[in-house]
């Protein structure tokens, strides 16, 4: 099936040779078309350009896009979106002067929602987030990546697993799935981490593996939570497995993750609330894209990572939302990318290079998304009519998107 989209107002992150990612000063470029057209031939982006250029062509559908802004579909490259209930008491706590430290010491937080969805069948937890999935389409999130971590016990870890395996097979978008059995320590072994560590090391990753559940590991490497050591010693062991890491880093203490996720080759390091003195050296050195998570600081009330220290560096940075029912309630990465503008003091070109191709890079597969670029998926946001793309997020609480398009088809 042909569609043409044409007399687009402006097409937006448009190129013409395949790149990887944008970094530094590279991420205020923002290729686009005024007046263009863009051609789309089954699920793949075959041609696109100015309307003055557009011959006779034959197509099933024409869509007049007069007004209105065409870009890829977001790529949301961090999220926990499967996962059982909600927590709306602990955000009721918070604002009554708990800390997020102080709710998960008194069995709140991840083990509060790890306990919920190990009581939870895997039929009604596909059920409850595949709600989530359909909501986050229609808000232009064309490719997701979902971890586990809510289970903490291997049965309810592999439960997690089986439930994005169903998810990447019933729905369009792209999905890539991350284990994250080290996100916090159970109950069970409160005094005793290293039993723990040897479950997830000698329990679930074979298991996670033989059923190929997934492409990622990650750690939360964090005070509290998984030490240095501990996230080194997971890493090591997942190596086996040919596991990607993608590691929780510096939310509340800079205590060296990022130092072991980059000599541990990761794909990225995500939140960076916090940079310790040698971060920003070791990210240069590497391949490791940094990730930011500002819906995250918007609602625990936290720092914002430095993304204009990043950026001014020379470094690349995405943008995720971090969909979780604890820190970041929400998929919408149209208030990432608008939170990134008001918060961090990205510009509108950099925030959108964030959200699409450089997330596509965090999730590994910027070959096939996160750009209009020939050969690349049809996965688009048509906006309603506005008068620029600083307008998108600039009017925050209003939601500009018109169609979305998921490998061609309309969501």
């Amino acid at each position: 099936m042909a569609i043409l989209l044409q007399n687009i107002s402006n097409l937006l992150q448009v190129r013409e040779q395949h790149i990887r990612k944008v970094s530094g000063i590279e991420m205020n470029e923002l290729p686009s078309i005024k007046n263009g057209y863009l051609l789309i031939e089954d699920d793949t982006i075959l041609d696109f350009g100015k309307m003055e250029d557009l011959g006779s062509i034959n197509t099933d559908e024409t869509i007049d896009c007069s007004g209105k802004i065409v870009l890829p579909t977001w790529c949301d490259s961090h999220t926990h979106i499967v996962y059982a209930g909600n927590r709306e008491q602990e955000f009721v706590d918070r604002i009554n002067g708990l800390t997020y430290e102080e709710i998960a010491n008194r069995g709140g937080g991840i083990l509060n929602s790890a306990k919920q969805l190990q009581a939870t069948s895997e039929d009604e937890l596909y059920k409850q987030s595949i709600r989530r999935i359909e909501e986050v389409m229609r808000l232009g999130t064309g490719a997701v990546e979902i971890k586990s971590g809510y289970g903490l016990t291997t049965e309810a870890e592999l439960k997690m697993l089986r439930v994005i395996k169903r998810i990447k097979q019933d729905f369009p978008l792209k999905v890539k799935a991350t284990f994250l059995g080290a996100h916090a320590l159970p109950k069970k072994y409160k005094n005793d981490k290293a039993a723990y560590l040897d479950l997830i090391i000698n329990d679930m990753l074979p298991k996670v593996a033989k059923e190929e559940l997934a492409q990622f590991i990650d750690v939360f490497c964090e005070k509290g939570y998984f030490s240095v050591d501990d996230t080194n010693r997971i890493l090591s062991a997942s190596k086996q497995y040919h596991l990607i890491p993608k590691i929780h880093v510096n939310q509340f203490n800079a205590i060296g993750g990022i130092q072991v996720g980059v000599e541990h080759q990761a794909l990225s390091v995500d939140h960076l609330e916090v940079l310790g003195n040698n971060d920003l050296e070791f990210l240069k050195k590497s391949d490791t894209m940094p990730v930011a998570l500002p819906s995250c600081s918007y609602f625990l009330g936290i720092p914002y990572t430095p993304a204009r220290t990043i950026i001014d560096c020379g470094l690349p940075l995405a943008l995720a939302t971090d969909y979780n029912p604890g820190s970041t309630p929400s998929g919408n990465m149209n208030f990432v990318v608008s939170t990134a503008c008001i918060k961090m003091k990205m510009t509108p070109e950099e925030a959108i290079n964030a959200a699409t191709i450089n997330g596509a890079y965090a999730m590994g597969i910027e070959a096939q998304y996160g750009s209009v670029t020939r050969g690349k998926k049809a996965n688009l946001i048509i906006t309603k009519k506005v008068p620029s793309y600083a307008f998108l997020p600039y009017a925050f609480g209003i939601n500009h998107i018109d169609k979305v398009l998921i490998n061609g088809r309309f969501v």
